[in-house]
């Protein structure tokens, strides 16, 4: 049995004990007997217990398998093979391997041949192995857990354990595996930086590597190959600013309006239309800017007088720009929908009008996730690269005018590592040394636009325990045991421009507590006869 029909397996018997243990505790509470939970939660039990350990066994072996094959393999490697100077494991793990699936590219040394074979038989081992350790534990811890299911056995609090440990599992993997990457992009960036000085590479005018190993080759040109990063990061910034000048507005106007604006019916037929463009392949919004925008933008510049490139800068950031609408937008609206009302009732009852409340009240309470929207907007802008590719080229020009040809860096990894590479070339491994400084400059913008949102919030929370704008006294209700209205922020500049004493006003007051969890308005009519 392969991996895939074993966890099958392993998941029937997880569900048969499922079953199992449902139906026990039914029995039991039916005879008279108090459980301590719900039933289902014992059968939930009694299928994890048999199920989880189980795949977890299945897990760590079948990653056990490629470590385990690729050390005995190198063994049938002969020592005079090893002892030559373009020796390389991973080429001769790949020539073991292209066996072992069937591929056979010409006449294969007998220790090629001879480790091929050793792996069928270690695959067919190790597949039984794997078989039997996962059935067995699966059945084992299955019966175990059916032999504690008592009725006064606290089932629900071990399940929900169980989902603790399982998220907790999993937060840490995704943890790992963002430093594994991390580690893996600074390693390769160091191989980078000791045949580049990283000061070439950062602050570099120029940007060519394409002729790497012309030394080697025995030509005689040395010094060719440049690796200048500044235009590459240069392009990208200049595409992301034009993107985000598109999406941020467009995407957060559009925002406010479905959520504040707009009717249920017309909320319902627009939000869905707008993230369609979401779905659209970023090949498809290539094509659009290559054959559409970009000619468009080539013959409006010509008939104004200017020189415009037929693949610029301007061409691919309005179609990104267009293209990453749907993720500004649509995290805006939900997040401004998720501005409780009792805010906007608070602010209308002070006599603000709906744009007044919406520019000091719901998106100062929406703002992180506003930012959020923008930060996604950013990565998405910076990280694609198909649109780059087809409309504004592959040219690494320093340059920031957006009626020029440009690239970015995304567009760069991808040209270099495309193909077969030579990984100990600098062409190569400058990819990495792209992708490090990237990220680096990305967790930067991260780290500025969350701490301008918590100093934001700061300042919302610290006017939110000031103190009372007036003091006790002759009240608004004309009663001396009401206080002064306690307007907590973002209301003391709303009560303050509209809060007046006149003889107009005296009929009618508001007496506010809008205390933190509670905007409940109280008018109160102190004389019929006045005038409101």
């Amino acid at each position: 049995m392969n991996s895939f029909s074993v966890a099958l397996a392993v998941l029937l018997i997880g569900f048969v004990y499922f079953i199992l243990g449902t139906r026990s505790a039914t029995a039991a509470r039916q005879s008279g007997s108090r459980l301590h939970s719900l039933p289902h939660h014992y059968g939930l039990y009694a299928g994890m217990m048999a199920s989880l350990p189980a795949l977890f066994a299945l897990v760590v072996l079948a990653i056990g398998d490629d470590i385990v094959f690729n050390t005995l393999a190198l063994d049938f490697v002969p020592d005079a093979v090893k002892a030559a100077d373009n020796y390389k494991e991973v080429i001769v793990l790949a020539q073991i391997a292209n066996v072992v699936a069937g591929i056979n590219f010409g006449e294969q040394p007998q220790w090629v041949n001879d480790a091929a074979a050793a792996w069928l038989g270690w695959a067919d081992t190790s597949r039984l192995i794997k078989t039997m350790v996962a059935i067995g534990l699966a059945a084992g811890g299955g019966f175990l857990a059916t032999r504690q299911l008592a009725p006064d056995f606290r089932s629900r609090n071990a399940v929900e354990r169980i989902i603790m440990f399982i998220l907790g599992a999993s937060s840490v993997i995704a943890i790992l595996t963002t430093i594994g990457i991390v580690f893996s992009v600074v390693f390769e960036s160091m191989r980078f930086f000791a045949l580049v000085p990283i000061s070439e590479f950062l602050f570099g005018l120029t940007w060519n590597p394409q002729f790497e190993g012309a030394e080697r080759a025995g030509s005689g040109q040395m010094g060719l190959a440049t690796y200048g990063s500044v235009p590459l990061f240069a392009g990208t910034f200049l595409i992301s600013i034009v993107a985000l000048s598109v999406a941020v507005p467009v995407g957060l106007f559009s925002a406010i309006y479905l959520s504040e604006y707009a009717s249920p019916r017309v909320r319902a037929v627009v939000k869905p239309l707008m993230e369609l463009l979401a779905g659209v392949p970023t090949v498809v919004y290539g094509f659009f800017a290559a054959l559409t925008v970009a000619p468009f933008i080539r013959s409006t510049g010509m008939s104004l007088g200017l020189d415009v490139a037929s693949e610029s800068a301007l061409a691919a950031g309005l179609v990104m720009g267009i293209m990453i609408i749907p993720f500004v937008s649509s995290l805006s609206d939900d997040v401004i929908n998720a501005v409780p009302q009792a805010l906007r009732d608070a602010a209308y009852g002070l006599g603000s009008t709906q744009s007044e409340t919406i520019r000091q009240v719901v998106l100062p309470a929406a703002l992180p996730g506003i930012v959020a929207s923008v930060l996604l907007a950013v990565s998405r802008a910076v990280g694609e690269t198909m649109i780059v590719v087809m409309a504004a080229g592959l040219a690494a020009n320093l340059s920031m005018n957006p009626l020029e040809a440009v690239t970015t860096v995304t567009a760069q990894i991808v040209t270099i590592l495309v193909g077969d590479q030579e990984f100990e070339s600098a062409k190569t491994l400058s990819a990495f040394a792209l992708a490090l400084t990237l990220i680096v400059i990305t967790l930067g913008l991260n780290f500025i636009a969350l701490n301008v949102v918590k100093k934001y919030r700061e300042q919302y929370e610290r006017a939110s325990q000031s103190d009372d704008i007036a003091g006790v006294g002759h009240s608004p209700c004309g009663r001396r045991s009401c206080r002064a209205p306690q307007i907590r922020a973002p209301f003391q500049d709303l009560w303050a421009d509209r809060h007046h004493h006149s003889a107009g006003l005296s009929g009618y007051a508001v007496c506010l507590n809008l205390l933190e969890g509670d905007t409940r308005l109280f008018p109160i009519l102190r004389d019929a006869g006045s005038h409101p």
